[in-house]
């Protein structure tokens, strides 16, 4: 695999770190701006929103340039996002400070895969596009725990800087290692626009809202779900969140590798697994050993799924690929919105707080479904296409045999 690969992993890094450390940190940032922890959510929510109107947004004012600069662009203002969250004199600054790193998220991540997987050979894409969402998934197992531990003991304002000078690094990197691959291909963001007339690329997207989604339904509520139901205490569940991790950066390494071999049975099993995972998470949550072992499951088979979707919108919208890789980078952060207020509302329903893994397989049941129909919609496109080339092929190959006789 290309060393360019490892600058979009260092990027990706920063990113997962600014996505999830704010959890770890937020009654901290509550206290100092003198808010209460729901106010304070909103910098994960509105994190969230951002990257949904970002992507899309950045990626087509950024059809005029290069990708490579497009992708440096957005790294500074990762960088300035979270620089002004680290000096915010207030609250209403921190958001503003979290939505202007939020909106280089979905761009950089929609645009490095399409950089990502034209580095390597054709059966190789799913691959690359995996080691760079490594960074992602090392995130939560280092970048993450250890931003939380430097906030705990010498401020949350020292892990948002130190977060900015990731995001340094990860800019020095793409400019020195990224080669200069030129303009997009398109002129203009007509072709862009016209990938989403493709009916896989919508069902893609909605595989992605649907399926992280059901991971993000049971995660978003881990803290009291594990403390009140299991059992554990609260400084545990930094190091469950680590298993989580851990599951997260396996399952992405196995999307990868099987989505290059084949991509929609991978997309089957995983998403097949997680929904029944997530099922037996409401019974293994009151068991100290099986809830660690079952949330390492969800991270590795909620992850497993990231790969192929990413590399099959790429594959559905291959004429004008970065909007659609984008726009499906923006999907995961819906989802996450979604299944988020779903769990709270069955939790707000007084159904317990084992009832989002519920939510969560039903979500990731019904994007098993979507998988399906779209593998069935393939295959009837391919037998359209290849009829009538197979009947014109097979006619001189039967003429001569009827001369014959």
């Amino acid at each position: 695999m290309p060393l360019a690969l490892l600058a979009l992993a260092i990027g990706a890094f920063g990113i997962g770190t600014t996505e999830f450390v704010i959890m770890g940190v937020l009654p901290q940032v509550a206290d100092d701006f003198g808010v209460t922890i729901p106010t304070a959510g909103w910098l994960v929510s509105g994190y969230a929103l951002g990257v949904v109107v970002g992507a899309p947004l950045l990626t087509v004012l950024g059809t005029k340039v290069s990708r490579k600069k497009m992708l440096m662009a957005l790294m500074g203002l990762f960088v300035v996002g979270n620089a002004l969250s680290a000096v915010a004199p207030s609250f209403g600054v921190m958001l503003a400070g979290r939505i202007v790193a939020s909106l280089a998220h979905g761009a950089f991540f929609g645009i490095g895969s399409v950089v990502a997987a034209g580095l390597v050979a054709p059966q190789k894409k799913a691959s690359a596009i995996s080691l760079m969402f490594m960074g992602l998934t090392v995130a939560n197992i280092v970048g993450v725990p250890g931003g939380t531990s430097v906030g705990q003991a010498a401020g949350w304002r020292v892990t948002f800087a130190l977060v900015a000078a990731l995001g340094v690094v990860g800019l020095l990197g793409v400019a020195r290692l990224i080669p200069e691959q030129g303009r997009p291909r398109t002129e203009n963001v007509r072709a862009e626009f016209a990938a989403f007339r493709n009916v896989q690329v919508w069902l893609a997207m909605a595989m992605t809202v649907l399926g992280y989604g059901g991971v993000f339904a049971a995660i978003t509520y881990i803290t009291p779900m594990m403390t009140e139901v299991t059992g554990y205490t609260e400084a545990a569940v930094t190091w469950l969140l680590a298993l989580f991790g851990v599951g997260m950066f396996l399952g992405n390494l196995l999307g990868g590798r099987f989505a290059d071999r084949a991509l929609m049975p991978m997309l089957f099993v995983s998403l097949g697994a997680l929904s029944a995972t997530l099922l037996l998470f409401t019974a293994t949550a009151h068991s100290k050993v099986l809830a660690a072992i079952t949330l390492t499951l969800i991270g590795a088979l909620g992850f497993a799924t990231v790969p192929p979707l990413q590399k099959w919108v790429l594959d559905q919208a291959s004429a004008a690929p970065t909007l659609a890789s984008a726009a499906n980078i923006g999907a995961f952060n819906l989802g996450n919105a979604l299944a988020a207020w779903l769990g709270g509302v069955v939790i707000a329903a007084g159904l317990g707080y084992t009832s989002p893994s519920w939510v969560g397989a039903l979500l990731s049941g019904t994007a098993l479904l979507l998988a399906l129909l779209a593998a069935h919609l393939d295959r009837r496109t391919r037998g359209r296409r290849s009829g009538p080339a197979a009947a014109a092929a097979q006619i001189p190959a039967r003429a001569p045999a009827g001369l014959g006789h």
